[in-house]
């Protein structure tokens, strides 16, 4: 329990600073130390540089092999705590996060015969990786069962269409050709780079596995994967198409200055943000871990005086934080792999089109599709192979169809336990008075029901002819109104768990020239980050040594 009467966030952080050592000292819990904390993760590894497509023991091996990650994951949650905000809801989500993803990629599917990427390499190892007698594997293994797979267009490209301007700087990559990559059985530096990088590509762009909601690659990436028969094409094309707009709003350049463009841009707007975002959230106690305090002094007075308009601020301020700090997150992923390393180190994968410009979709979406569109359109769908992976494999089990009404309402809620279930954990292993279960596990829970309630109630007044009679206007008016009602009335479990657990703490840009200059709380600084992210400790032994968050 947060102790009453302190006066800043800064305050706050030092009491949670004596809570962290003194749950350390006592022996209650464990620092959570890099490397060790990676060890489950490094026994994944290991076995999945090991082809084990044509041993029957092997393949098999995957299932104890995640058994054994998942007891040690939930030994980190159970008793690994970090100092830092951050890092201990951190501790939390990496750990259940890991579980999911390799369950995804290695229980509920075999990513070794079920996946491939695309690949770039000579004509003549595109045509000996597509020999499907070259290693003893077809060459589709099990391709067509993917959740979400990149449905390739046939589509051919324009005759008259003009060549390239620049979309691909590197001279060599003309020369080369893409091809759907399997689990290469050799060189080991190939397979070293083929497993790193599903292990890391949660989306699955370039992958045959692409999550739904990004737009397919240009039209020249598609004809050099159909066929050889489009070669005359293939050139030619290049430069027809710059962008790509999935039906969700998520952009996918093929241009690498408009994406780099666009990324400077959206990263000096998001560093902008926060530092506003942050400095009205130091001006407000609730943000702090007092979640019944009144409203704070500066807002106006219609505000402060109504419990409805202030619950709301807070509400729309903790979205405003969430999504502001993700968005801007995740352009740091463009910039890094197209930007700074690019085509030249990273081949294909730095090429701007393997690189969404956008991780959230469209508003549309919340408008044309309710809360269902909030969800599975207009949030990013980062974690959505590893939330739909054990339902697919479930519902092939037991044979029920996936497009019937049981069908879906057990995928719903499967994904939306599963997400309660990644955020519960970071809450667990924050170092507030959180509420894993009432708070973040029941709110997931609730937009699982909100979802089957506004689903079924549609459906229900199509079939008696009232949707096709109203205007369009008044159905996205309808679904602005249910979802942010719904939201008003659940959202408080999530974000008053995260200030109880002081998420909100967390600085997330170094220097804050609002607070600098006096905007924020009474000792805030100019420079933000005086509270550190991560320390050497010297332990006892060579496990609990090392990097401590």
């Amino acid at each position: 329990m947060l102790p009453p009467g302190l006066r800043s966030p800064r305050e706050v952080t030092l009491y949670y600073d004596e809570v962290y050592f003194s749950v350390v000292d006592s022996g209650q819990a464990i620092p959570f130390i890099y490397p060790w904390a990676t060890a489950g993760a490094a026994l994944v590894l290991v076995y999945l540089l090991i082809d084990h497509r044509k041993s029957p023991v092997l393949a098999w091996a995957r299932f104890p092999v995640f058994g054994i990650l998942l007891a040690f994951q939930v030994w980190c949650i159970a008793t690994n705590r970090a100092r830092s905000p951050a890092a201990a809801l951190g501790v939390g989500l990496i750990s259940s996060w890991g579980t999911l993803w390799v369950a995804a990629i290695m229980v509920a599917n075999d990513c070794q015969v079920d996946f491939k990427r695309i690949e770039r390499a000579s004509d003549e190892a595109v045509a000996e990786a597509a020999n499907p007698t070259e290693n003893g594997h077809g060459s589709n293994g099990g391709v067509q069962r993917q959740l979400g797979g990149l449905n390739i267009r046939q589509r051919k490209p324009p005759a008259n269409s003009e060549p390239s301007t620049g979309l691909h700087e590197t001279s060599h990559i003309h020369h080369n050709r893409l091809y759907w990559q399997s689990y290469p059985a050799s060189p080991f530096s190939a397979r070293v780079s083929w497993v790193a990088d599903v292990f890391c590509s949660f989306r699955g762009v370039g992958w045959t596995w692409q999550t739904s909601g990004i737009p397919p690659p240009p039209r020249w990436v598609e004809a050099e994967l159909r066929a050889k028969e489009n070669d005359a094409g293939i050139d030619d094309d290049r430069g027809s198409e710059k962008l790509m707009v999935s039906r969700t709003g998520i952009r996918r350049y093929a241009d690498r200055s408009a994406l780099l463009t666009n990324t400077a841009i959206s990263l000096i707007v998001g560093y902008i943000l926060l530092d506003v975002i942050k400095t009205l959230m130091h001006r407000d106690p609730y943000f702090w871990g007092y979640i019944d305090s009144a409203a704070p002094p500066h807002l106006p007075a219609l505000l402060r005086n109504s419990y409805i308009l202030t619950r709301t601020y807070r509400l729309l301020l903790s979205l405003a934080g969430i999504y502001t700090a993700l968005w801007t997150i995740f352009k740091l992923g463009p910039a890094c792999f197209c930007g700074i390393l690019g085509p030249e180190w990273l081949d294909v994968r730095g090429e701007p089109w393997m690189n969404p410009a956008d991780m959230f979709g469209s508003y549309n979406m919340v408008l044309t599709k309710g809360l269902a569109g909030w969800w599975g359109g207009w949030w990013h769908q980062t974690f959505r192979l590893a939330f739909e992976a054990p339902t697919v494999r479930l519902l092939e089990v037991t044979g029920v169809d996936k497009h019937s009404m049981s069908g879906k309402a057990l995928s719903l809620f499967i994904a939306f336990f599963l997400s309660g279930s990644l955020h519960a954990s970071g809450s667990y292993t924050q170092l507030g008075d959180t509420r894993p279960l009432l708070g973040p596990m029941r709110f997931f829970l609730l937009q699982g029901v909100g979802i089957l309630v506004q689903t079924v109630t549609t459906q229900q007044l199509r079939r008696a002819g009232v949707v096709d009679r109203c205007p369009k206007l008044l159905l996205q008016a309808t679904n602005f109104v249910f979802v942010h009602i719904w939201l008003y009335n659940t959202a408080p479990l999530l974000v008053d768990d995260f200030a109880k657990g002081g998420i909100w703490l967390f600085e997330p840009v170094p220097f804050s020239p609002l607070r600098g200059l006096g905007f924020g709380a009474p000792d805030d600084q100019f420079f933000a980050f005086w509270n550190g992210l991560a320390c050497w400790r010297n332990g006892e032994h060579w496990w609990d040594t090392g990097i401590a968050f």
